[in-house]
């Protein structure tokens, strides 16, 4: 991801637990409502992406067609989407990732947006044309009637096959098939449940669709937050599940502590902060650990 893909945690899910918590009417679900103007940020995502970021050869893509597939899972029981409802919208958005630019990811989104730059710099899923498309939002039709649920929409706390999970999940499998060369993995050290979730996006729906042969190796970076606390390195706790898995996998990987140039990127803000010395930053990028 990771996630998540760009998995989906949205900023937004703290708002709607504090309207649940003022009372807020009709709310029936955990997670956020249905985005206000979906269909318009929808198209609109679709188009300034098809413009401006795909090669000439392949901007054709036929938005509003795009929409059409995206959108039957509106008309279907919120709890009973599944990932292959969005194969037909996958296969009308797809289209080529550069290699040697996949960056997968777990619980550091805004950092990982920030590093890739647009898809400059590297192109994470949220990047892609099928990932740009629904980053940040939500959606989910009504459970006993027609049309959009703006008050709430069920969570993976309320069921498995909610839309937006199952989108995710969807787009995280077609992400992983179509990565190739060298794969980056940016996880946060600082989280405190470890930086590699043995059960998530990452771990259980792309990893297991990483394609070998087209794959040269694995690059991990485990970013400390600044100011925050080191509670995994390379080599230590779930990172080091991780990096057994990779190898009972047959993959080539390494592990780097803080990545300098994402290092500096997070200085940027904190430039001030001892940890954000140079000769610190750069000391940390040393002695990887491999296979």
């Amino acid at each position: 991801m990771a996630a998540q893909g760009c998995a989906p945690r949205r900023l937004l899910q703290l708002l709607q637990l504090l309207l649940l918590g003022a009372g807020a009417a009709g709310a029936q679900w955990r997670g956020e409502g249905t985005s206000r103007n979906l269909e318009s940020i929808f198209l609109g995502r679709c188009a300034e992406y098809s413009s401006l970021l795909l090669s000439p050869a392949e901007r054709e893509k036929n938005c509003t067609a795009i929409w059409e597939a995206f959108k039957v899972v509106l008309d279907k029981d919120p709890c009973s989407v599944l990932p292959s409802d969005y194969d037909l919208f996958i296969n009308l958005s797809r289209h080529a990732l550069p290699r040697d630019k996949s960056l997968f990811w777990e619980n550091n989104h805004l950092l990982v947006t920030s590093f890739a730059e647009n898809g400059h710099r590297l192109m994470p899923l949220c990047d892609v044309l099928y990932g740009r498309v629904g980053d940040f939002l939500s959606w989910c039709g009504q459970k006993n009637g027609s049309g959009l649920d703006y008050e709430s929409c069920p969570s993976s706390e309320d069921c498995e096959n909610n839309p937006v999970d199952s989108y995710w999940k969807r787009a995280s499998i077609q992400y992983s098939m179509d990565s190739s060369g060298v794969i980056y993995v940016m996880l946060n050290g600082s989280e405190p449940k470890g930086a590699y979730p043995v059960k998530g996006f990452f771990a259980d729906f792309e990893i297991p669709y990483l394609q070998k042969d087209k794959i040269t190796r694995i690059e991990i970076w485990v970013m400390h937050e600044i100011q925050g606390p080191k509670v995994e390195s390379c080599g230590e706790g779930t990172v080091k599940i991780l990096e057994e898995r990779l190898e009972a996998m047959g993959f080539q990987y390494s592990c780097v502590n803080d990545y300098l140039p994402v290092k500096l990127l997070m200085c940027v803000d904190h430039s001030t902060h001892p940890d954000c010395a140079l000769n610190s930053a750069a000391a940390s990028t040393l002695a990887p650990s491999s296979s």
